[in-house]
């Protein structure tokens, strides 16, 4: 017999794949959030929001299958048998918002919108069944300045946010390119639909499970620590290599560094390739400040060298056309390759992108759990989808979107001590501090009389007496807390109350020896004051510990 079934109570369980957030997490991400809006409506986007649950048939992602219409998505049938599900992106509903709205809407349409996602997924590291995204997309402009124009916004958001030009970049691809590549193995045409969707999901997890992983996803496939066995495309070991090509580019250099305009000098990345002994190959690194033997990356030199590798094909020009385009409005803006760069690794792993892809990954590394370098990699990514709102109005509507993963991102804001995670969080409230309950009527005036000075303010309302009350008080993180007993009440002179400081109450147990600085700092940390004079004391005490 269970202990449930014993006891008779329900085990208290958060399921897998799901986190709580505390006053802290919610304060923090609202702040990293209100940087992101702003950076957005800089560029000229405008707030949207679409519902958690859509049609499954609008959310397009899966094929159904016998149990339930969407593998990876939560999903239920309504009492009119209609499948409703979760969303599991903020791109696929926006395109339902905007086919629906399509006659009023401004084109192009330029929205943001932040909300939580769904994954109904196996859950496992940074893999969670519950997440939140903060998109941007720009819906009815067909030209490569849209894509150009995203990845710009996605570093300055970055730098918004306070993490150092070097310790980021912004990746940018096109998905024509991987087209082409599969065209020229022998996989277009529907016919191979589902072995294309496996190679994508293969490559977009290189960062995971790195050149061995891949290699054996895009094979026969391959069992992962759990002993669970995903299926691979069946490539075979010519086709694998030819689609490998995608992560052997080096970049390359700028023809003359000193030719280079000043701005270009300062915001270049730098490479070098060398022959490591011990791997027994050549070896490629990155730098973000330059480096001796390291040469100044150009986006330019770097897709055309690409290019020369690759079969010719009209999918392969159109790709490289579009490439060459965003690098030159990327420089253009004065963004060099230190903060947005070419990389033919960058596939994303859903299947609506129809051309450029981006990736903004962190490149700064951190301690992991077992003390060794963690770099924390992609914090967010996006791209182009011109088939998606053509689902639903049959026509094709061009589209480009970038999605930050808020969660994993402000994980990596606590990580460098980001000042704007660390001022986030919010002091706690005045607590009125309850002595004698036959008096609440005297306490709730108080307190209601602080609220109406605009101070929040809380009435203790558990069953404790005052040393508990103070440390619920500083459990809540309060700075001040207003105590009046019968002795205050009684006051000959008039109603009086206590205000106490509790920061300043805290720094008094760790307080010098020297008899005048404690009895100094007792007396500024608990002060008697008229009741009339309770509002602007409490102000004194919070003014004393702002920002």
């Amino acid at each position: 017999m269970s202990d449930e079934k014993a006891t008779g109570l329900v085990r208290p369980a958060l399921p897998r794949g799901l986190v709580d957030r505390s006053p802290a997490d919610i304060a923090a991400a609202e702040a990293m959030i209100a940087k992101i809006r702003a950076v957005y409506e800089l560029y000229g986007f405008e707030a949207g929001e679409t519902p958690f649950i859509e049609y499954t048939d609008a959310l397009g992602k899966f094929l159904p299958d016998q149990d339930r219409p969407n593998e990876g998505v939560f999903s239920f049938r309504d009492d009119d048998e209609q499948w409703l599900s979760l969303r599991y992106d903020l791109t696929a509903p926006l395109a339902r918002y905007v086919a629906e709205n399509y006659e009023k809407l401004p084109r192009p349409y330029r929205s943001y919108r932040a909300g939580w996602v769904f994954r109904n997924e196996k859950p496992g590291p940074g893999r969670f069944r519950q997440f939140m995204q903060f998109d941007a997309d720009t819906v009815g402009a067909a030209s490569p300045a849209a894509d150009a124009e995203i990845c710009m916004m996605a570093a300055d958001c970055l730098e918004e946010l306070g993490i150092k030009r070097g310790d980021y970049v912004v990746k940018f691809n096109t998905r024509k390119l991987l087209d082409g590549i599969l065209e020229s193995i022998g996989l277009a045409g529907d016919q191979n639909a589902g072995r294309r969707l496996t190679v994508l999901r293969a490559l977009d997890k290189f960062d995971r499970l790195g050149s061995h992983g891949v290699r054996a996803l895009l094979g026969k496939g391959r069992s992962d620590e759990s002993g669970d066995f995903t299926r691979g495309a069946d490539l075979g070991e010519d086709e694998i290599h030819e689609v490998m090509k995608l992560f052997e580019s080096t970049p390359q250099p700028a023809a003359d560094f000193n030719d280079l305009p000043k701005w270009e000098q300062q915001d270049s990345a730098f490479a070098s390739v060398h022959y490591d002994r011990r791997l027994g190959g050549m070896v490629r690194q990155v730098f973000s400040e330059p480096e001796p033997g390291a040469l100044p990356i150009s986006n330019h030199n770097t897709i055309r060298l690409f290019r020369s590798w690759l079969r010719n094909s009209q999918a392969i020009d159109e790709a490289f056309g579009e490439l060459e385009q965003i690098a030159e409005l990327a420089r253009a803006g004065q963004y060099g390759s230190r903060r947005i760069r070419f990389d033919p690794s960058v596939v994303r792993g859903l299947e609506y992108y129809t051309g450029p892809v981006f990736e903004a990954e962190l490149t700064f590394e951190t301690p992991g759990e077992d003390g060794r370098p963690v770099r924390f990699g992609s914090v967010g990514g996006g791209g182009r989808y011109d088939g998606l709102v053509a689902r639903f109005r049959g026509e094709k509507i061009p589209a480009v979107g970038f999605s930050i993963g808020v969660s994993r991102l402000l994980a990596a804001l606590r990580a460098i001590d980001s000042p704007i995670v660390a001022s986030a969080k919010k002091p706690g409230p005045v607590v009125v501090a309850v002595l004698d309950r036959d008096h609440m009527a005297d306490y709730q005036r108080l307190v209601a009389e602080l609220r109406g000075a605009g101070i929040a303010s809380e009435l203790y309302l558990g069953e404790s007496g005052l040393n508990a009350q103070l440390k619920y008080a500083d459990k809540r993180g309060a700075r001040c807390a207003v105590i009046q007993g019968s002795n205050e009440r009684e006051a000959s002179g008039g109603r009086q109350v206590v205000i106490r400081d509790l920061a300043l109450g805290a720094e008094l147990a760790k307080a010098s020896k020297d008899r005048a600085d404690y009895l100094e700092l007792r007396q500024r940390a608990q002060a008697l004051a008229p009741e009339a004079e309770m509002v602007a004391r409490v102000r004194e005490v919070l003014a004393r510990h702002r920002g």
